[in-house]
């Protein structure tokens, strides 16, 4: 059996261990594009976890995998992280409640996390983190059946992932040619290997130093925090409704207006959720009582918290910059872009919030989230831009407070064209439909540059080279950065003319280090072979990309 505090220390330890092979674990994405890598994304949200781990003291094995479950869910960053964060939520809710235990029980609950990563995955891909998960769990659960020890189970559960990372280029033929294995099932390998070091009676891995593991020191800060403190407790409970209860929701967060403030009521046809912050957590909770039974109830006492919260996050301040709105019209936007021109460009286009990222700084579900409620709009539609945020958007969804819709924009380009295509006189349907349909009309090209050697494709890339991309898909290699924006760009106009969809505008997009004057060469190029087709710049001042170009 293990307890609690060891399967605390167990999941600190795989973050320490994660957060120092994070390179080696970047450096077998196949892809030389320079991204928010696999390694640094499952090591950035499972260092979430980590942070909130720390200040337990003497859980029982179900807290430890509900705090590490939420914080995770919270700290997501990009596909892998997102799909790291399942894992571990259905890996809670196999522990729920328990106090300690064996390695029958664990090797449930990771088979319960493979089924929950499954399910939220649209399209699973075998050959992935996914894949090494799954048989390690089914491996887990047939030694279980023998020996139930936490020992021997997990063990083979390390050794069946670490064989099953072996395979992943069997069915990845993208990860054969690379000559690699998946990274994400890598990953995944170093945090349950690590763990099991833990359970085997090893000490916790040591973390980086303070600066590189974005940490800070804030005992200052704690007391000067302390006394801006106007309500003690943080309350939160969840109210399972009542048949023929017919008590308005709205009516309870009145009451708990006048009592407190940060009061966030949820409701829906089963349950409604509460949060707030008073004086006198038991009025709170007498009041909501009178609406059904309590399913969860939690008090804790904000200043204690704080006090005992010896590290935080070195962009605490940043992500708690965006201060919830109450709704004050019915539909607001969230949009993710890097680049102040960007930022600008979609503050012009109506959106409320831009949240910093893209390609290489992929936000977490929290900053998404933070966003989201900080929209003063009773329906928030969200733009991520990105196919790896894409997860990290309709993870925040059901979180927020408000009904939010995630359109599946892959770039900037698809992003700009769908807010260009919302229609305030029409209703919510209408424009989701209308606004991924002009989204998609759009051909986005991209010129930036090699991070890495490679060979994708069959075709071996030097770091630093020329990289021209239609869609997200590597079209070709060169040298030159004017030369490959100008073939691209005709190359997809072309395309576009063979398949019968003409062309009337191009956006180029300018990114950090082009100047006005080397996109006017680029349109000036385009502009001579193209009369008839309306060219416009943009300077979005994005890093990694040269240029961006919307063809539409």
């Amino acid at each position: 059996m293990i307890q609690g505090n060891t399967l605390r220390d167990a999941m600190i330890s795989a973050s320490n261990r994660l957060a120092r092979q994070k390179q080696s674990v970047d450096e077998l994405n196949v892809f030389p594009v320079p991204d928010g890598d696999t390694g640094t994304n499952m090591s950035m949200t499972l260092a979430a976890a980590a942070r909130e781990l720390a200040r337990l003291t003497d859980p029982s094995v179900g807290t430890v995998a509900e705090t590490a479950a939420a914080a995770l869910l919270r700290g997501a960053r990009g596909n892998s992280g997102v799909i790291l964060s399942l894992l571990f939520r259905g890996f809670s809710k196999g522990l729920k409640g328990r106090e300690e235990a064996d390695g029958a029980a664990l090797a449930d609950a990771l088979a319960q996390g493979v089924e929950a990563a499954y399910k939220a995955v649209m399209k699973p891909t075998e050959g992935t983190i996914l894949t090494v998960a799954r048989e390690a769990a089914e491996k887990g659960r047939s030694k279980a059946a023998e020996d139930p020890s936490v020992l021997a189970v997990w063990d083979v559960i390390c050794d069946e992932a670490e064989a099953s990372l072996r395979r992943t280029p069997e069915l990845l033929p993208v990860l054969k040619k690379a000559g690699v294995v998946d990274a994400g099932g890598q990953g995944l390998c170093v945090i349950l290997r690590a763990m099991q070091e833990v359970f085997a009676g090893g000490s916790i891995e040591e973390g980086e130093s303070a600066s590189s593991a974005a940490f800070v020191r804030s005992v200052s800060a704690a007391g000067s925090f302390e006394s801006d403190i106007l309500y003690t407790y943080c309350t939160e409970f969840i109210v399972g409704r009542e048949k023929g209860n017919q008590r308005d929701p709205l009516l309870l967060r009145a009451f708990l207006e006048t009592i407190g403030d940060c009061v966030v009521v949820v409701d829906d046809e089963e349950i409604i959720k509460v949060h707030v912050h008073t004086n006198d957590p038991g009025r709170a909770l007498q009041e909501g009582q009178l609406y059904g039974a309590f399913e969860t109830v939690k008090v804790e006492n904000m200043r204690i918290q704080h006090a005992n919260a010896s590290w935080v996050p070195e962009d605490a301040e940043a992500s708690a910059a965006l201060p919830r709105r109450e709704p004050e019209k019915e539909f607001g936007f969230v949009s993710v872009a890097a680049g102040d021109g960007l930022k600008a460009l979609f503050a012009d286009l109506g959106c409320d919030q831009v949240v910093s990222g893209g390609q290489t700084m992929n936000p977490s579900t929290d900053d998404i989230l933070n966003a989201i409620e900080a929209t003063p709009a009773r329906t928030v539609f969200v733009l991520p831009n990105n196919k790896n945020i894409i997860l990290a958007a309709e993870q925040a969804a059901p979180l927020a407070d408000r009904k939010v819709h995630v359109l599946q924009t892959r770039t900037i380009p698809q992003g700009i064209t769908a807010m260009l295509n919302y229609d305030a006189d029409t209703d919510t349907e209408a424009n989701l439909v209308g606004m991924m349909a002009a989204a998609d009309r759009v051909s986005t090209a991209q010129i930036t540059f090699a991070a890495r050697d490679s060979d994708f494709g069959g075709r071996a890339i030097r770091e630093g080279e020329i990289l021209a991309l239609e869609n997200g898909k590597l079209i070709f290699t060169d040298t030159d950065i004017h030369h490959a924006a100008v073939k691209l760009v005709k190359s997809i106009v072309n395309t576009r003319r063979i398949t019968g969809r003409e062309t009337s505008f191009i956006t180029i997009i300018y990114g950090e280090g082009m100047t006005e004057a080397d996109a006017e060469q680029v349109k000036d190029s385009l502009q001579s072979k193209y009369a008839d087709i309306d060219i416009t710049m943009i300077g979005g001042g994005q890093p990694v990309y040269y240029y961006i170009i919307s063809v539409e």
